[in-house]
């Protein structure tokens, strides 16, 4: 990330989010906040969440300057990109397509959206919340593959997905430290073009589009079996293998 860079902090509510308050906001372009991340830090842009998040933990007033994105909004940068049944139907993954669709960034920065849920303690930075990831959910099968059909489409438009540096993450984002985005050390995206333009070519084929991204009322017509072929194809367009360095270190 380099002066001038368009880079957006993507915030969700694993318990290592609170490490990105220590980010200076002059780092980024924008600072996207998932459901109940709002709380992380005062100074976010836009807070994203579903149509049926409860009013009573939402934000209680919007800041100047800042805005609250929903279904309307989301759904349709989805749609973009493929559409919510091959995005996967979780929140940083619908986060991170906006981001990319309205906001033209270089690198997205995910904080606290690893989707690793610990049997017990905390699993959210607030305590305890529903791990809506590990629904049983025909697009959410495979979070792997989503996280490198997010990262494909990035790089494709000339933007690097990265993650927080530590712990597990069903992420296959490089990482990058805090040290690294304090220092605006800059992300290279990589993908293979190839493997890429196969996988959207097979889900033109399968058809799963659903315009309303209202995908469940759908669920009959979509083949679990052939969704899990698809995500293998989008795990092969990863040009860096999970845990590789896809950062420009000096």
């Amino acid at each position: 990330m380099t002066t001038g860079a368009k880079t957006v902090l993507i915030l969700g509510s694993a318990p290592n989010v609170v490490e990105a308050r220590g980010l200076p906001k002059a780092l980024f372009s924008a600072i996207v906040v998932i459901n109940n991340a709002w709380r992380v830090r005062a100074d976010w842009d836009y807070h994203i969440s579903p149509d049926d998040f409860p009013d009573a933990r939402k934000p209680p007033h919007l800041a100047p300057g800042q805005s609250s994105i929903g279904a309307a909004d989301y759904v349709p940068a989805n749609n973009h990109y493929g559409g919510v049944v091959y995005a996967g139907g979780t929140m940083a993954f619908s986060a991170g397509y906006w981001a990319l669709a309205a906001l033209n960034p270089t690198a997205l920065v995910f904080y606290g959206c690893d989707m690793v849920y610990p049997t017990s303690g905390r699993a959210h930075f607030y305590g305890t919340g529903t791990a809506d990831p590990l629904r049983d959910d025909v697009t959410l099968r495979n979070l792997e593959a989503k996280s490198a059909r997010l990262m494909a489409h990035a790089a494709q438009q000339g933007c690097a997905c990265l993650r927080a540096p530590r712990g597990a993450s069903r992420l296959l984002f490089p990482t990058i430290t805090l040290s690294e985005a304090t220092a605006g050390i800059m992300a290279t995206p990589q993908f293979d073009a190839d493997a890429f333009h196969r996988a959207k070519q097979r889900e033109a084929e399968l058809g799963y589009f659903v315009e309303s991204g209202r995908y469940w009322t759908h669920a009959a017509s979509i083949c679990p079996e052939k969704v899990d072929s698809l995500d293998h194809m989008w795990t092969q367009t990863t040009a860096v293998p999970p845990g590789g360095d896809a950062i420009s270190r000096p």
